[in-house]
């Protein structure tokens, strides 16, 4: 309608300029009749008869002209009304609240109206996603579904302020409103189904691994091993063969396969069965075959495929071996990983490590030294057991302490203030970034998560950086490590530490208050001996008796008060026994510091009771709630943490929600138990 009014408007004016130059003559008739009257006389004639065949020409050609225009513009209008009926892409226009107001015939075909039949529905009959916030955009595309077909649909909106109205009996539009929507259907089903064709045709590689070989051969008959790795051999090719995968033997322990992505689906949907299925072998074999696997997926370069299995199997075996890792592009998912592993009894790893830290150790100038935030008595007394050994090679070293509580003071009294250790042993996170410098070397101790550390700026103001660590490995992990020694079959960071100590170099001697704090860590991470304690564990334990450890005093320093007594009482009366085996409960020691203490305690205590398989304690403070997990069965709480957004080890783990409430949280683990349950996971 507004080209309309301005075509007509420059018509008018293209007919009308000579009138308006008559101005002109006019002109020129005045000035010729001052200097000769009777040769402006005869031009005024003249301009009149001109203006008067003038003005009869508009009247005469306007009334011609105008219907020829305006019927040459019709039939253009006409022409592409056509070409959009006729268009081979599905076009609709809906007014603002999704009502079909017309239809080109391949829309009409496309829904399966008839091709006579003027729609009168909603948009949302058809299309069910094309909700008021599509239809209140300026320009959106989505993906619509109709009929078993896949449509990449685009709407936009057109804004106008006149009514729209066409006579023809096909009338596009008889409305009359501020707005109208426009919707084209790109039928994109074929090129889906070319593109998941594509995606399940690529290749995707695999590692998988034997975790405990040779634990298995050591505690199997001689005879029996050819037997024992010829079963495992056969199961693992038979599975192979059920996902069509191509599988090469690398080493006696070790499998390379790879095989087609339309695969990938069904790995997942069994949760990698092999694992148990090799579990089950047992031909006299006293330790159940367990395996690792790494799978990378999502890339279109085989090569990165690769290094995406290997990072995934390293996730595999540094969060305990038994189970499957499956790195998709930068997503990565866990399956399996119920059993708490099999100690490797092996101190080839342990001596390499020391080794290698040791020479790390030569080249640098000063040691920083830090664990996690609110640290315990593992983080502390595994930093206190580095002091020494960079102590022992005479460099300067530090331990990064924000906030002492309850649960380290006893073991930390002993340091702060003591001439033999001085005032700058123990230091806060701003007088340790101001001590780095580029010869300093952080070492992290009882955590692998970069923002769980004391100083999380250290890791980037650092050059070098070394990891000791007994938890397993989730996603968020410390990069550029130089040297990362991550044992999940460790009891505690100070087990792996005291072994370290061991291997180095010129004997590492340990002062009694310094074996005191290792041997706490140990003592509270195991539950005092009674949970994920190994051989190694005792071991370790052993030396550092030999250093000067003395378990008298070291029950001192954790002998609870009556107050937090009563805590622990209360929160083991006011529990609740879920789904038979679960017993969950809530502590509030508004008197502690260390609430988590308290909460592990009482987790600790739940165990105790008769047919319980796992326990969950929740404590809140400063708007934190904190959960201590404890299980002494098969149930790998470990796994339960991790899906909200904890970790830890499968008999000990943990988790922190921000912005939440205990209530909250134990309906969240309530539904995680239901829903692990009912898909068989524990």
């Amino acid at each position: 309608m507004n080209n309309e009014k301005i075509l007509k408007k420059k018509i008018q004016q293209y007919l009308l300029m000579p009138l308006a130059l008559t101005v002109l003559l006019v002109g020129m008739v005045i000035v010729l009749y001052v200097h000769d009257k009777k040769s402006g006389a005869i031009a005024a004639a003249a301009v009149f008869i001109f203006v008067v065949c003038e003005i009869i020409f508009f009247i005469v050609m306007k009334a011609a002209i105008m219907p020829v225009v305006f019927r040459f513009a019709l039939e253009q209008g006409q022409i592409q009304k056509e070409l959009l009926k006729e268009l081979d892409i599905p076009y609709a226009l809906l007014d603002t609240d999704g009502k079909i107001l017309w239809g080109n015939a391949k829309f009409i075909e496309e829904i399966g109206v008839g091709s006579k039949k003027r729609i009168r529905k909603n948009i949302a009959t058809f299309f069910p996603a094309v909700d008021a916030e599509a239809l209140s955009s300026e320009e959106m595309q989505m993906d619509l579904e109709y009929n078993d077909r896949v449509y990449r649909a685009l709407l936009r909106r057109i804004d106008f302020s006149e009514a729209l109205v066409d006579s023809d009996e096909d009338a596009m539009v008889d409305h009359q409103a501020d707005a109208m929507i426009t919707l084209y259907l790109y039928d994109e089903t074929e090129l889906r189904v070319y593109k998941k064709e594509n995606e399940d045709q690529k290749l995707v590689a695999g590692l998988l691994y034997i975790d405990n070989y040779d634990e298995v051969m050591e505690n199997t008959e001689e005879v029996r091993h050819s037997l024992v790795e010829a079963l495992v051999d056969r199961r693992i090719n038979m599975y192979l063969s059920t996902i069509d995968a191509i599988g090469k033997k690398l080493e006696k322990d070790k499998y390379f396969f790879v095989f087609r992505q339309q695969y990938l689906p069904q790995l997942r949907e069994t949760k990698f069965a092999i694992l148990d299925e090799v579990k089950s072998i047992n031909v006299g074999n006293e330790i159940p075959v367990t395996l690792s696997i790494g799978v990378g997926a999502g890339t279109d370069s085989f090569a990165q495929a690769y290094e995406r299995a290997r990072t995934a199997i390293g996730l595999a075996l540094g969060r305990g071996g038994d189970q499957a890792v499956v790195k998709y592009g930068d997503k990565t998912t866990y399956f399996g990983g119920k059993s708490a592993g099999t100690e490797k009894s092996a101190t080839v790893k342990a001596r390499v490590k020391a080794q290698a830290f040791q020479e790390l150790l030569t080249s640098k100038d000063s040691v920083i030294i830090m664990a996690h935030k609110r640290p315990d008595a593992d983080a502390f007394g595994s930093a206190v057991g580095v002091y020494r050994l960079v102590k022992t090679l005479n460099k300067k070293a530090y331990i990064v302490v924000n906030e002492v509580t309850s649960a380290i003071r006893p073991i930390i009294s002993g340091f702060m203030g003591n001439s033999v250790y001085g005032d700058d042993m123990i230091i806060n996170s701003e007088q340790a970034i101001s001590r780095v410098t580029p010869n300093t070397l952080v070492v992290v101790t009882d955590v692998n998560k970069p923002s769980m550390t004391e100083c999380e700026e250290l890791l980037s103001l650092a050059k070098s950086i070394v990891v000791f660590d007994h938890h397993r490995q989730s996603d968020e992990v410390i990069e550029n490590a130089t040297l990362s020694y991550i044992e999940p079959y460790a009891s505690s960071a100070c087990e792996m530490i005291a072994e370290i100590l061991q291997y180095i170099e010129g004997k590492v001697k340990l002062r009694p208050i310094e074996a005191d704090a290792m041997y706490a860590g140990i003592v509270i991470d195991t539950d005092n001996f009674l949970t994920k304690t190994g051989v190694r564990t005792f071991d370790a334990a052993s030396y550092l008796r030999r250093s000067g450890a003395d378990v008298v005093r070291v029950r001192k320093m954790f002998r609870s008060d009556m107050y937090t007594y009563r805590q622990l009482a209360e929160g083991v009366i006011n529990s609740e026994i879920y789904m038979e085996h679960f017993a969950i409960s809530t502590v509030d020691p508004k008197e502690s510091d260390a609430p988590t203490v308290v909460a592990a305690k009482v987790a600790n205590d739940l165990l105790n009771i008769e047919g319980i398989r796992a326990s969950f304690v929740t404590t809140e403070k400063d708007g934190t709630v904190y959960m201590s997990a404890r299980s002494v069965d098969d149930v790998n709480v470990q796994i339960i943490m991790e899906k909200m957004g904890g970790g830890g080890h499968a008999n000990i783990a943990g988790a922190q929600f921000t912005n939440s409430t205990n209530e909250l949280v134990l309906i969240q683990l309530k539904t995680l138990l239901d829903e692990m349950y009912r898909e068989g996971d524990i």
